[in-house]
């Protein structure tokens, strides 16, 4: 499978050189442009390289551990129904946990109920 680094590459300058990242907090569901990432790790989508993702916890202004969604169907442990994401049934993917610069953050999309979060948090510690 072929990957366009190059172009991901030129997107990702740009981030970097954003002053600041954006302010939110755990539990919400940002579209957040994930890039194109080696092998099997979770790329984000469309020309902007984005996805939905999860803020699971937050460290600082600047970094945060998010879960990536995908719309995808697989019976597994690793893939936690979320509900309805912008009118698509969503799943978070807590195999691919990951702490992202908040720059990476674009839009801020829904803020996830208590109990579903709770579920979710409880699968990637139970993971670990």
């Amino acid at each position: 499978m072929s990957k366009e680094f190059d172009k991901w590459n030129i997107q990702k300058k740009n981030i970097n050189a954003e002053l600041e990242g954006r302010l939110y907090r755990k539990r919400e569901i940002w579209w957040c442009v994930l890039g194109i990432n080696v092998g099997f790790e979770q790329d984000g989508s469309g020309k902007n390289y984005q996805r939905p993702v999860i803020i699971l916890r937050g460290f600082s202004k600047q970094v945060c551990l998010i879960v990536p969604l995908t719309t995808s169907t697989k019976e597994n442990p690793y893939h936690v129904p979320v509900g309805t994401v912008e009118g698509k049934a969503a799943f978070a993917i807590i195999s691919q946990l990951k702490l992202i610069d908040t720059k990476r953050l674009k839009n801020k999309i829904i803020v996830l109920d208590k109990a579903t979060f709770e579920t979710i948090r409880k699968a990637v510690k139970a993971m670990l």
